[in-house]
């Protein structure tokens, strides 16, 4: 598929975008949905910590992030594989680029909906994510009664790689006993809490651990790189592009390329744990200011 959207023969490249290395957990989803198709993955690591700029910047850094996808790496859909970009982004996104586009918010609370039966659901996320009440109107627009929290210690664990440690596990107690004592002030009955961070499914083992000291029977763990990962298969299977990658080469099968505007050592350092699997050599990119 170019640009204008027409079908061209080969697999079908599905662009990729995070504000850093996190939405690696996206892409690693998508792996295991569509391993027909190329991905290209793209880290803005010069430019992060997307949460403490104006929404006017992270929408320029986004729509030059996903023209560089589509203009030079061909990209014939974008999964947006950033909270902060999804939540702030989306539509300035949308309207850059002549391909389909899709966030990862609303995929999660899509999720939800799905895994709730009493319609109350609790959210974690990064305080940029908290402060945009995204998951909350998405929840709403879906008839959820959304509670959400900001959790800023634990992707500063997660990237020093305490996916197990005690003390990640303590700081994820404090978190829910938290948020579960304000759902019960509230009148609250959650049964389902969407991981609203693509760092977070790297300690979910945890998370589901300490959720179950608080939360009934039943309790789901909803991973939104996971749900964004099937609305993208949704997505592609209901284009004329599916049909062009559903008999791919095996030697185009799975193909990665990741680039990043910054630290390219500490991105093939670290993305394998993201990924699950070596992440390759790692271009750097500038994008510009």
């Amino acid at each position: 598929m170019t640009a204008n959207g027409l079908s061209h023969p080969g697999p079908t490249t599905i662009g990729v975008f995070d504000s850093g290395f996190g939405g690696l957990t996206v892409l690693r989803a998508l792996l295991h949905r569509i391993p027909q198709a190329r991905f290209t993955f793209l880290g803005d690591s010069a430019r992060l910590p997307y949460g403490s700029k104006s929404r006017r910047t992270i929408s320029r850094y986004a729509v030059q992030s996903a023209r560089f996808l589509v203009e030079e790496q061909g990209a014939q859909f974008l999964v947006i594989a950033c909270n902060t970009a999804s939540a702030l982004a989306l539509d300035a996104i949308q309207q850059a680029v002549p391909v389909p586009v899709l966030g990862v918010i609303e995929p999660g609370a899509t999720a939800a909906r799905a895994a709730s039966k009493t319609g109350d659901v609790l959210v974690i996320a990064t305080d940029a994510t908290f402060q945009s009440h995204a998951y909350a109107a998405a929840c709403q627009t879906r008839g959820l009664r959304a509670l959400e929290k900001a959790c800023p210690l634990l992707v500063p664990l997660v990237e020093e790689g305490w996916t197990q440690h005690p003390v990640t596990t303590q700081v994820i107690r404090i978190y829910l006993s938290e948020i579960f004592a304000e759902a019960q002030a509230r009148g609250l009955n959650p049964d389902a809490l969407v991981l609203g961070c693509t760092h977070y499914p790297l300690i979910q083992p945890l998370i589901e651990q300490a959720a179950r000291e608080f939360a009934p029977d039943g309790f789901r763990v909803i991973d939104s790189a996971e749900a964004a990962a099937e609305a993208a298969l949704n997505l592609i299977q209901g284009t004329a592009a599916q049909t062009s990658a559903a008999q791919p080469d095996e030697a185009e099968v799975a193909a990665i390329q990741c680039f990043a505007t910054d630290s390219v050592d500490k991105f093939e350092r670290l993305g394998s744990r993201f990924l699950g699997r070596p992440v390759g050599k790692v271009q750097l990119v500038d994008l510009g200011g």
